[in-house]
């Protein structure tokens, strides 16, 4: 059977276009694909990814090659971290033959954790999201997002009741807009020592005194959670801009309390 006539095959995408509207960011997302991502000790963890590429598109061309972004991530062989991040964007860039672009992985991210008194290990899942965007020519960015689950406590709560306070779970997102090398490990480590107390995936009847103890010393508002964080990402130097959100899935409520700080280093107050 004779290969397919492809060399006759009329190119839409590549014709001209007269709108002489360029098009900010066109692309693909919610691709599932498989991926390897760095860990902080060096190790590669396998992981499952939704995947959005996009590239800007100029104002005299009519559309893009879709099936381009897969081929650019399928051929892709590098773990994922920061440097990463930017080696498949430029790959995608130069594929699509584009100036402007962000390639972004969101992924479930899984941590071995130990059991305050037991010592009893088990892997606890987190959301990350890896992203790498070029808005200008030859001007990148990257940040790394985490979302970790704590445990909050009420101070209101505990300073007035007889018997113990109300706590809650939440979650903690931060996206840090980084400089250098940031592991995921040290966000979520950020966002458990400034919450009432971390949650784990297993625990014996020890560990649950210690973290109904921890958490009932160390109260916190949901506004408490965002500050303390922010005060931690305004130290580090390899942040230049983040945004720290929490929000507590209340347990006398059927609402959710949040709270949001955003910062750019980079700004003059």
């Amino acid at each position: 059977m004779n290969a397919p006539e492809t060399l006759n095959l009329p190119d839409i995408q590549s014709i001209a276009d007269h709108r002489a509207l360029p098009i900010t960011r066109v692309g693909i997302k919610g691709l599932v694909h498989p991926i390897d991502i760095q860990t902080r000790g060096g190790a590669i963890q396998h992981t499952i990814a939704s995947a959005e590429m996009s590239v800007g598109l100029r104002a005299d061309v009519k559309g893009t090659h879709m099936s381009r972004f897969i081929e650019v991530l399928q051929a892709h062989r590098d773990s994922f971290d920061a440097r990463g991040i930017r080696r498949l964007l430029q790959q995608t860039l130069e594929r699509l033959d584009a100036t402007t672009g962000r390639v972004e992985l969101s992924f479930p991210y899984f941590i071995s954790k130990r059991a305050p008194v037991s010592g009893v290990e088990s892997w606890l899942d987190y959301a990350v999201t890896l992203r790498g965007d070029m808005d200008q020519p030859n001007r990148y960015t990257y940040s790394l997002t985490v979302t970790a689950p704590v445990t909050s406590l009420c101070p209101c709560s505990k300073e007035i009741s007889a018997y113990g306070a109300h706590n809650q779970r939440s979650h903690i997102t931060i996206r840090a807009q980084t400089l250098a090398d940031l592991s995921i490990e040290e966000l979520v480590e950020i966002a458990e020592q400034e919450a009432s107390c971390p949650i784990f995936g297993l625990l014996k009847r020890p560990d649950e005194k210690w973290v109904t103890e921890r958490a009932y010393d160390n109260p916190k508002f949901v506004e408490d959670l965002v500050r303390d964080i922010a005060l931690r990402l305004n130290r580090d130097d390899r942040i230049v801009a983040y945004r720290v959100a929490s929000e507590n899935f209340e347990s006398i409520h059927n609402h959710s309390a949040y709270a949001v700080i955003e910062h750019d280093k980079r700004r003059i107050p």
